[in-house]
């Protein structure tokens, strides 16, 4: 038996014994589920909050800790993918919050504070004109629906692996089977769901990320609207650009009459002050947030460059929401990015994420497992394989039988991370270094049983 074998048993054999674990100490989340699966889909509100045996269910949450209804005690490492950076009932947030309820939660006609957040950021990404919807999802959408809008064309560009949001355009080849996904330099484009039309499937051209050769054939027929990425892929941990990638990308769009959108909902302000876009120099035309600027309020924003969003001005292209803009939210956005996430509060945290990172790199380092650790801003990942992962069909090659023994042994002691293995933890402001460092003291103990 090799080395990786041995590991791979020892591994079954602890989700074997932590799965039991789990099953004993979540009696209360097991009797919660049972009975919202009586009324709702899988027992959930989002099918990915769905996982065997059942999902932890939270009865209260506050700054880096989360409670369920059995009493156990978490920290949380997930923070809602990032929309928790201010962490649960940020005292700023909180206090703006109630401030707006007692002048009403939804006018359906503009606000002040309309006008404040587009300025705010305006001033944080250095784009000029926004607006403002109500989710990831919705920001991505209208994105695309805006570059179809300016450019006349119907076809988008996607990368295999990524994740824009749950609307039919973006459904596509998220977390293809290998069986079906076709060749790594030129990936089939998968439905990730029924319901979604052939026309749509047709529509969206998949390519790897970090190829720009890709992405140039792709464009050659002059028929794509836009190319939508995240400047760093956070669907599948936290895979990083090629030295040279985005601003090759930046060029083949150009080149080609295509809009570059970068969709920086998860990166958002969790990346740096000014996001992604700020910290790796490479300006789109189009740019989606949601998640961190919203305090964990429902948000989303897509901005860009006067000339494109000046469509929408004009009455070309349509963008409408009820619950757009509304005050409590915008309460929610100006105080996360004017008091709770602050320009010197995020480079701290960001500090903080780092010396984690740090920790759990030495742990690897000195128990020669097959694994590495990747950073960017507030996040950080465990990834488990020996290499850097470049793109999805890296990232189809890592261990998942380590991830998921290192996920639930990590629940059953108090670190609570998403249920996906390709997602990765994030420091909020509100996280302090005794919380950070937790993660990596939990996660020793893990790798000293797995070796030992």
């Amino acid at each position: 038996m090799s080395s990786h074998d041995e590991l791979v048993s020892k591994a079954k054999q602890i989700t074997e014994r932590e799965m039991a674990s789990y099953a004993e100490r979540t009696k209360a989340s097991q009797a919660a589920t049972e009975r919202a699966r009586k009324v709702m889909p899988a027992g959930v509100p989002s099918s990915f909050q769905a996982y065997d045996p059942w999902p932890v269910v939270v009865k209260h949450a506050a700054g880096f800790t989360m409670v369920d209804v059995d009493d156990n005690s978490y920290v949380d490492y997930d923070m809602g993918f990032g929309a928790l950076f201010a962490g649960h009932m940020n005292p700023a947030v909180h206090k703006a919050v109630s401030e707006q309820l007692a002048d009403g939660t939804l006018y359906v006609t503009p606000c002040e504070l309309n006008a404040e957040v587009g300025e705010i950021l305006a001033d944080r990404y250095g784009f000029p004109m926004w607006r403002p919807t109500n989710s990831g999802t919705e920001a991505t959408m209208d994105a695309i629906r805006l570059a179809r809008g300016v450019t006349g064309r119907e076809k988008l560009v996607k990368v295999e692996g990524g994740y824009h949001g749950h609307h039919d355009e973006v459904m596509i080849s998220n977390k293809p089977g290998l069986d079906e996904a076709g060749p790594a330099d030129a990936p089939h484009s998968v439905p990730q769901s029924g319901g979604i039309t052939q026309g749509t499937i047709d529509d969206v051209i998949v390519i790897p990320y970090n190829d720009p050769e890709a992405l140039d054939r792709a464009l050659a027929a002059g028929d794509v609207a836009c190319f939508i990425v995240e400047p760093v892929m956070e669907n599948i941990g936290i895979c990083l650009p090629d030295e040279g990638y985005l601003q090759a990308v930046r060029d083949i769009c150009d080149k080609h009459g295509t809009l570059l959108i970068f969709d920086e909902v998860k990166t958002g302000i969790t990346a740096g002050y000014g996001g992604a876009t700020n910290q790796l120099g490479v300006r789109p035309d189009l740019i989606t947030l949601a998640k961190s600027i919203g305090g964990g309020f429902p948000v989303g924003a897509f901005g860009g460059k006067a000339e494109y969003m000046n469509y929408i001005t004009d009455g070309t292209v349509l963008h409408l929401g009820t619950y757009n803009g509304n005050p409590l939210v915008m309460a929610a956005v100006k105080a996360t990015l004017t008091e709770a996430c602050t320009k010197p509060i995020v480079e701290e945290t960001v500090a903080r994420n780092g010396r984690l990172v740090d920790a759990c790199q030495a742990i690897i380092d000195r128990s020669g497992i097959p694994a590495h650790t990747v950073r960017f801003g507030a996040k950080g990942c465990i990834t488990w394989s020996a290499s850097p992962v470049r793109n999805y069909r890296d990232y189809k090659a890592t261990d998942f039988d380590l991830a998921f023994a290192q996920w639930i042994h990590g629940i059953n002691r108090g670190v609570l991370l998403p249920p996906g293995l390709d997602e990765q933890w994030l420091i909020s402001v509100m996280h302090d270094d005794d919380a950070a460092m937790r993660y990596a003291t939990v996660f020793d103990e893990f790798v000293q049983e797995l070796v030992g």
